[in-house]
Order: C-alpha cells, then sequence, then structure tokens
C-alpha cells in the first residue's frame, strides 16, 4: 500500500472521526459512520490506533478541510488568472493589468510580510503576502514567500499549494522550486522533493541549495528502498569472517550457535530429554565448548550438515521439531546431543 494513499486514508478517518465528536454527524447516523470507519481502516492498512504510524502518516497541523482549502483558493487563483474575459467586447485574453499604485501597495505588503518573518511572526506575515498576492496576483515572489510562511509554522501542505501556484505563474522562478522541495521533504515525500530540486536544477545548475537538497532527498530515498528490502529473515548460516572476529550471535551466543538456539527454541525446557536451550546458552562450559567448535571448524561442519538444514528449515516453516527419535537416527545429531549433555552436567 502506497505511502501517499494511506496518508490520505488517515486524514479522512480524521476528518470523519472530528466529525462524530463535533456533532456535524447526527446521533441516528454516527454508529453507521463508526462501522465505515473501520471499514475504510482496515481496508487501507491505517490503524488510527497505531501510534508509530500515526505519527510516520499524520499530516498535522494540516487537516483535510485546510487541504481542500488551499486546493479551491488555488483552483480559484489559477482560473481566475487563465480565464479570458469573455464578457469583454475585447478579444484580448491578456490578464488585466495591475496599475502601478496597487503594484506598489503589494510591494509594501510583502516588505511587511518579510519584517513580520523575520520575529517569528508567521501568520501575521501569511496575512501580509495574502494581502500583496490579492493586489498582484501575478507575481510568484508573494506566492513563494507565503510558501516559507506556511513552512515556517509546519503547515508543509499549504506550502506545497503556494510553491507549485508560483510556478505556475512563473516557471522560470527558480527560489519557488527550492520551496517546493523543502515543503516536500518536510512531508517524507522524498521523490517528490527531489523532482522539485531536479526541476530548479534545469533551471539553474550551479544553484548549491537545490543541489544540497537532491543529495538529501536521493540519499532518503536509498535509505527508504534499504529498509525495504530488510524485511526478509536474516541467513541461517554466518560468514567467516563474523565466525573469525568472535562476533556474539543473539542472546549472547556465538554466530550460527545463536541462529540454532533460535530453532531449537520451539521444543522447550528439557522436551523429550533435550537439554534446555536457555540454560545451554549461559552455561559457561556450554559456551567453551561452542568457542571450541568454531575455532576448529566444527560448527562450520555442522551448519553444512544436511540434517542441521532440514530442520532449521522445518521449524522455520512452522512444521514444528522433529521427534526425538528422528534426530537420534543421525550420528552427527546423535553426537552433538550427547556432548551437549556433558556440557551441561547432566549427562543426559
Amino acid at each position: 500500500m502506497a505511502e501517499k494513499q494511506q496518508r490520505l486514508v488517515l486524514s479522512i478517518i480524521d476528518f470523519l472521526n472530528q466529525s462524530v465528536e463535533d456533532g456535524t454527524v447526527k446521533a441516528d447516523d454516527r454508529e453507521g459512520l463508526e462501522v465505515a470507519i473501520q471499514c475504510i481502516g482496515e481496508a487501507f492498512g491505517v490503524d488510527p490506533s497505531d501510534e508509530q504510524q500515526v505519527s510516520r502518516l499524520s499530516v498535522k497541523p494540516a487537516t483535510l478541510p485546510t487541504i481542500f482549502d488551499v486546493f479551491l483558493k488555488t483552483r480559484e487563483k489559477v482560473g481566475a488568472s487563465a480565464a479570458p474575459a469573455s464578457s469583454s467586447a475585447s478579444t484580448s485574453s491578456q490578464p488585466k493589468s495591475i496599475s502601478p499604485e496597487d503594484k506598489a501597495k503589494a510591494e509594501k505588503f510583502k516588505q511587511s510580510g518579510n519584517t513580520l518573518m523575520s520575529s517569528k511572526q508567521y501568520d501575521q506575515a501569511i496575512e501580509s503576502y495574502t494581502q500583496a498576492i490579492a493586489l498582484d496576483p501575478g507575481n510568484a515572489i508573494y506566492y513563494s514567500n507565503r510558501a516559507a510562511a506556511y513552512s515556517s509554522k509546519g503547515d508543509h501542505l499549504s506550502a506545497v499549494g503556494d510553491a507549485e501556484q508560483a510556478i505556475v505563474v512563473d516557471p522560470k522562478f527558480v527560489k519557488a522550486y527550492h520551496r517546493l522541495g523543502h515543503a516536500q521533504y518536510s512531508l517524507t515525500d522524498f521523490r517528490a522533493a527531489a523532482d522539485a530540486f531536479e526541476r530548479g536544477l534545469k533551471l539553474d545548475p550551479t544553484n548549491v541549495g537545490l543541489k544540497s537538497g537532491l543529495e538529501n532527498s536521493k540519499a532518503r530515498i536509498v535509505a527508504e528502498d534499504d529498509d525495504d528490502d530488510d524485511d526478509g529473515p536474516p541467513p541461517l548460516i554466518p560468514d567467516n569472517g563474523a565466525a573469525a572476529s568472535g562476533a556474539r550471535g543473539a542472546g549472547g551466543a556465538p554466530p550460527g550457535l545463536g541462529g540454532m538456539a533460535d530453532m531449537l527454541a520451539g521444543m522447550g525446557g528439557g522436551a523429550g530429554g533435550m537439554p534446555d536451550i536457555a540454560s545451554m546458552m549461559n552455561n559457561p562450559q556450554m559456551m567453551a565448548m561452542a568457542q571450541q567448535m568454531m575455532s576448529n571448524g566444527g560448527l562450520a561442519g555442522l551448519m553444512q550438515n544436511p540434517a542441521i538444514a532440514n530442520m532449521m528449515e522445518r521449524v522455520q516453516s512452522g512444521g514444528g521439531m522433529p521427534p526425538m527419535e528422528e534426530l537420534m537416527n543421525d550420528p552427527t545429531l546423535r553426537n552433538l546431543a550427547q556432548q551437549f549433555g556433558g556440557g551441561m552436567g547432566g549427562g543426559r
């Protein structure tokens, strides 16, 4: 399931839960809506009670209504600047010209917004940039500056909307690509961030900020891909380098032996005459024996024994441990059991 889809689904679930809590939904409809919320979450693998998943997918402080509001405002602005004046007698499709007075007022609002940004008054800065945009909607700088203000207060989704609008107004305005990449990166959409930085670098190949942003985004993409590749089980047999260096396996046991202990754990303590695995791993004599087996190559040979490999594959696939009689039919396993029994001092 794509993370973008899960982000959207979590936002929808949050919106529906809020509608239930604030009384937007009638009491008679609550039960049906709660069932629908549960079904939506299960269908997309989203669990609102999973704090770790919610922390990864949440878009807060933005909410679904605020995201939708940004979309509507952006669409209105784009439509207003792109639509021809059909009711006008003029055949020109050029946008309405801005008077010098309005341009001057817009610049003052922009300067005021910059001053407010310096004092970290982000909401007031956003309002000033909005005033500038209202007077001169064809200036990409105003959208770009407002995007910076939104990002500064943590509303990166709104920042994405303004940065994209700045690019619509002026596709060659390089700073807008940086704003867009930063906002996407902050939303952990590293591929979208890399795309924005790359688009900016096509216009300004020497831009240090864009280069740095692209490198960081690509590094996070690689890290995400590596995490996805780590889902499989570790190899059963350790490489020779790990054994030779004395590296430790699970529970402090030598590599290979720790893997065997995990495989044998399902046998329980002393089942069928076999010594308890946990006790074996904590017994100094047992560990000394294991170290000796590793140093003389005995453990490596044991791990290559077909009976051992079959037993581990059987346990991993959920088939359980083979019966003791079957194990004892193999001379190597029988000898190993006798050695382990002697190492535990039980002589079983």
